[in-house]
């Protein structure tokens, strides 16, 4: 409870009065401005840098059209969470612990702050590759990185974080001027941006995994939990519920347009070149844009990828130590000083630590690493999102601001489709030389059996009496109405169906996390 202290702007706490004509609207947005941004901007981080210029370099412009299905994608995601905080003021694990029991709880969280602290591992991998073109030394160069990011965290005020955010927030417009130095086909990019196609020429089974690559990092497993905690410390209210989902827009318009960015001014960079279709990682680029555009078109790439890993960890860190604050019972919050709340800056001064110490030691399989953190947030992605569905439905969680029918209906599609590509990515690393007929077989097979299950769910449905409505509600009591305390309420009782579908989904997370670990440390070993 308190003001909302946002980096540009403060509202009062209790502050309800109408926003009437431009100019008031524009000063609440410009105060609640910073969660979207921050989450969406912190995708764009080193994994992303890598999977785009990827894409880039190996096929030109011809994938930018994922980007466009991603919209919604990341909206729908980002929307719900937002909602599940400021209508709950509870965090993400904390909810499915309370509502799931203490399986689900403890998985969410342990699941999490495994892949966090790799994806933390693959931020420093950028940060030293940035160094590397720039000259820096890298050894001093991480340990400062570090230093810097837990510093900004650490300050004991949120808006001072904020500010900061917003800087490196400000920082990822780089990518423009580097995308117009590059010269890029504008016109081979907006009708690559709105029609399908697949690179003429390209083996389907490689093109499929680098289009999974593009999902799993741009949706994230930590977004999600990240967003519901950040909304929660900055105080956001119902009230200045639609001003946040602005803030979201603007978050997923950067997002799209640094992530188009990228692979453009890689495409225009390689193209008709040797290195086209050769991709290293994102130094190669650097030196490849340094080389064919100039000299202060790689720095600025490279300080750009600096600046993305930068948020990128303090985004993912925050996340969990959210998560697991939540689920201890540790203050956790930026509005407390480190000496309040040890335990959550501990978690965050220990993940950044154990990350740039890896990094650090010669010889550590840092391109295995990263690939290990594509597969498993593709792996661990559907479940997230299931969870997400199911507490967006939980009448007693949200009351008037449970999901309706149609977006139920697209979640549902977009869940189905995530597990199947979630399986093709897990398929993919098992067996790397998986075929594109594999592949389809697997997305004709799952589109049909999602098919079956729908209609088999919608019969039941039907068949099932009709459970409690949501009584309607004026929109200002609607405004008004917070979930009680979390104590106060009975633990939901599963129906048949979805207890068995919680089952399968847990045997299936276990065994691909398994089979992709025993993977990773064979190839780290070398069979």
């Amino acid at each position: 409870m308190g003001d909302i202290e946002g980096a540009m702007g403060t509202i009062r706490l209790g502050d309800d009065a109408p926003r009437r004509g431009v100019r008031a609207k524009l000063r609440t947005l410009l105060a609640i401005l910073g969660p979207g941004l921050i989450v969406m901007v912190g995708d764009n981080d080193a994994g992303a840098f890598g999977t785009y210029t990827q894409a880039g370099q190996n096929y030109g412009t011809t994938l930018l059209w994922t980007l466009l299905l991603l919209v919604p994608v990341l909206y729908v995601n980002q929307e719900m969470v937002l909602r599940l905080g400021v209508v709950t003021g509870v965090g993400h694990a904390r909810l499915i612990l309370e509502r799931f029991g203490k399986f689900w709880g403890a998985f969410s969280v342990i699941d999490l702050f495994i892949l966090n602290a790799l994806t933390i591992v693959t931020e420093f991998i950028g940060i030293s590759l940035g160094l590397q073109y720039l000259g820096i030394p890298q050894i001093p160069g991480v340990i400062v990185a570090a230093v810097l990011v837990l510093g900004a965290v650490s300050t004991g005020s949120f808006k001072r974080f904020e500010r900061v955010s917003m800087v490196l927030v400000a920082g990822s417009l780089l990518l423009v001027p580097i995308f117009f130095l590059s010269g890029p086909n504008l016109g081979e990019m907006a009708t690559n941006f709105v029609l399908p196609g697949m690179p003429p020429g390209s083996q389907l089974s490689t093109v499929m995994l680098l289009i999974i690559g593009i999902v799993g990092t741009t949706v994230a497993p930590w977004q999600l939990f990240f967003q519901q905690s950040y909304v929660i410390d900055k105080r956001i209210t119902p009230r200045f519920m639609n001003y946040e989902k602005v803030d979201l827009w603007i978050g997923i318009l950067m997002v799209i347009v640094g992530a188009a960015a990228i692979i453009g001014f890689t495409s225009a960079t390689f193209t008709g070149r040797p290195e086209f279709g050769n991709f290293t990682d994102a130094l190669g680029v650097a030196e490849g844009l340094g080389k064919f555009v100039g000299p202060g078109v790689g720095v600025m790439f490279a300080i750009a990828l600096i600046d993305a890993s930068i948020i990128g960890a303090a985004a993912v860190g925050l996340s969990t130590s959210y998560a697991l604050g939540d689920v201890l019972g540790l203050k956790h919050s930026l509005h407390r000083k480190p000496w309040e709340a040890k335990g959550f800056y501990a978690v965050f001064a220990a993940l950044l630590g154990l990350a740039a110490t890896i990094v650090l030691i010669p010889g550590a399989p840092l391109g295995l690493l990263t690939v290990g953190v594509q597969t498993l947030a593709g792996v661990l992605l559907p479940s997230a999102t299931v969870f997400l569905l199911l507490l967006c439905n939980d009448k007693d969680v949200l009351g008037p601001w449970v999901n309706g029918k149609w977006l139920n209906l697209f979640t549902s599609v977009v869940v189905a489709v995530l597990v199947m590509l979630s399986i093709i990515l897990t398929a993919g690393v098992l067996f790397p030389d998986i075929t594109g007929e594999t592949i389809l077989s697997i997305l004709g097979g799952g589109s049909v059996l999602g098919i079956l299950v729908g209609a088999t769910a919608l019969v039941l449905r039907r068949r099932r009496p009709a459970g409690d409505a949501v009584l309607p509600m004026e929109h200002s009591q609607r405004l008004r109405w917070r979930m009680p305390p979390l104590t106060l309420l009975a633990r939901p009782e599963l129906s048949t169906g979805r207890t068995i579908g919680l089952g399968v989904l847990r045997a299936y997370l276990i065994l691909a996390m398994v089979l992709v670990v025993v993977r990773v440390v064979q190839l780290a070993l070398g069979h």
